[in-house]
């Protein structure tokens, strides 16, 4: 499992295990910008140098708020922002100007996008999607144990302190099946 997979089920661990809600003011114990309202997940962010804020949208999972505040925080504060998802940043789609419109726009986005993740990610537990077991799509191949590797390596080392073989004589040079371009043991 990656980086990105293990943040993932962290928090859909934990906002499933705390029954939607983790404190009585509804924040995410893990994620930032985002709060339990009502059975689902609210995701907002505050402009900067000013006290209004952005409502970024109702998303029925934590992880879909917290891409949706993602991509806000980064349309607001660049590349210094606290983020949830950081592995994510190269898939959202970040609007170049901070208007309002545009960054919920963005978030919706990212939320979509982080669902989309999740259902993935579902249908590869259904198919059993245990780490080290083969796929379809996603096959792992042991190339060391494919190639012998320890054993490969071994091998090499060992031809390496071979002797050359024995230097044929006069006599058997004159055969006429051999010539000198033909010993490679010659320099």
């Amino acid at each position: 499992m990656d980086a990105r997979e293990t943040r993932l089920t962290c928090a859909m661990n934990t906002s499933f295990s705390t029954g939607g809600s983790s404190s009585a003011s509804g924040k995410h114990p893990t994620l930032h910008g985002i709060r339990s309202r009502n059975g689902k997940w609210v995701a907002e962010i505050r402009e900067p140098r000013k006290s209004s804020r952005i409502w970024l949208g109702t998303y029925p999972t934590a992880e879909m708020a917290a891409a949706a505040y993602d991509v806000a925080a980064l349309a607001l504060k660049g590349g210094d922002a606290m983020l949830n998802f950081q592995e994510f940043v190269g898939s959202y789609r970040v609007p170049e100007s901070p208007e309002p419109a545009l960054i919920r726009s963005a978030a919706g986005e990212a939320a979509e996008l982080m669902k989309l993740f999740r259902e993935k990610e579902d249908d590869h537990k259904k198919q059993g999607g245990d780490e080290g077991e083969t796929h379809q799509n996603d096959e792992f191949m042991d190339e060391e144990a494919i190639f012998d590797m320890p054993n490969l390596l071994v091998d090499m080392a060992e031809g390496m302190m071979v002797s050359p073989p024995r230097q044929p004589t006069t006599v058997e040079w004159s055969s006429g099946n051999s010539s000198e371009c033909d010993n490679l043991w010659s320099y």
